[in-house]
């Protein structure tokens, strides 16, 4: 059946990464099921509105891919705010103090592209240094003068395909104030934490110099989600709240000072890192830490024999352990402790 499916498809076909090779037959079998899936719409007598639906957002997540294919070995923060934030509000200049740090460190900024906070970001990230994913609306959302027509745009009609293309692609979030569309983003990237449908990375709460617009939201979630039992205390350690942007910038790079990656193999986690672990910080983490392994220990190892399609990480040492896939916030501590050196006093105590 391989053979088949891939005789229909082109033979000049783009590398996934720059520099890396596209194997056809590792992907022969899923172009198949989404042509499966195609004509069993028509079995089902689908309605044309739903089809509608399908045939856009397909469409559009496939361009969306495509645009940041050449970008996927880049490093990238997503910048969420309101768009109705105006060019003297100190928000905006903390947005153009974020996006500025961030492209000197050579991250690449994606955010709405539209005004406000997400025009801000990229201004101060300069065009070389923009990527957009502006939702288009019949009101206040065109493209901003930095990412307009730049081809590192992508224009979308549903928010929930721009969502996942912000979630998907990004190595750290940051959300200044905004309205629904900004805590919506916000709580839509803490839920996927949470739940672990989403690799760990870090998350900023950026507020204005002084301001308490994420501090009173803090509030909240203390008094109500955790008073109430509706999240654990290990959830808060899953972002930061701050007002300043040197903060930001120092949680985000930080993060992936001793930390790289992870991965699922199976049913073990891999932790890829850009230095081996010493082994008295191994010994800490297998006693520290030892309440998230749903079975045996913490391990340190070499690429496992199913990582070998990503080359350019094969040679980073690995942390490996069969983690619970339940306590997201320890995991966040131990991403912690692993880029400190030490096990911190917060990881002593267990909550629950």
């Amino acid at each position: 059946m391989s053979d088949v499916i891939s005789n229909n498809l082109p033979n000049h076909l783009p590398p996934t990464d720059p520099g890396q090779p596209y194997d056809r037959r590792r992907v022969a079998d899923l172009i198949q099921r989404i042509k499966e899936s195609a004509d069993k719409l028509e079995a089902d007598r689908t309605a044309r509105g739903d089809l509608k639906i399908l045939s856009r957002a397909l469409r559009e997540l496939r361009y969306a891919f495509k645009v940041f294919r050449p970008y996927r070995s880049r490093r990238k923060v997503t910048v969420f705010g309101s768009a109705r934030t105006t060019l003297d509000q100190p928000a905006y200049q903390q947005a153009v103090q974020l996006g500025s740090a961030m492209a000197q460190e050579d991250w690449l900024v994606v955010t709405g592209a539209a005004s406000g906070i997400m025009e801000a970001g990229h201004v101060g990230a300069g065009r070389e240094h923009s990527m957009g994913l502006n939702i288009m609306l019949p009101f206040e959302q065109t493209a901003n003068d930095v990412i307009r027509d730049d081809h590192k745009l992508v224009n979308m009609k549903y928010f929930f395909t721009r969502k996942l293309m912000f979630v998907k692609e990004c190595d750290a979030v940051v959300c200044l104030p905004g309205g629904f569309g900004t805590l919506d983003e916000g709580l839509e990237v803490l839920t996927l934490l949470q739940t672990g449908k989403r690799e760990m990375v870090p998350v900023i709460f950026l507020d204005e110099p002084g301001g308490t617009y994420w501090q009173d939201w803090r509030a909240f979630l203390e008094n109500h989600m955790l008073g109430d039992g509706m999240i654990s205390a290990d959830d808060l350690s899953l972002f930061l709240v701050t007002d300043c942007v040197e903060d930001a910038v120092r949680e985000i790079l930080g993060f992936y000072h001793v930390y790289h990656s992870q991965r699922y193999v199976r049913d073990r986690l891999v932790f890829r890192l850009t230095v081996p672990l010493a082994p008295s910080l191994l010994q800490e983490i297998n006693h520290h830490f030892a309440d998230i392994l749903a079975d045996g220990t913490f391990e340190q190892g070499k690429a496992l024999k199913d990582e070998r399609d990503e080359e350019e990480l094969i040679d980073m040492p690995r942390l490996i352990f069969n983690f619970n896939r339940r306590s997201l916030g320890r995991l966040r501590h131990l991403i912690n402790a692993i880029n400190r050196g030490c096990v911190g006093p917060q990881q002593d105590q267990v909550t629950s």
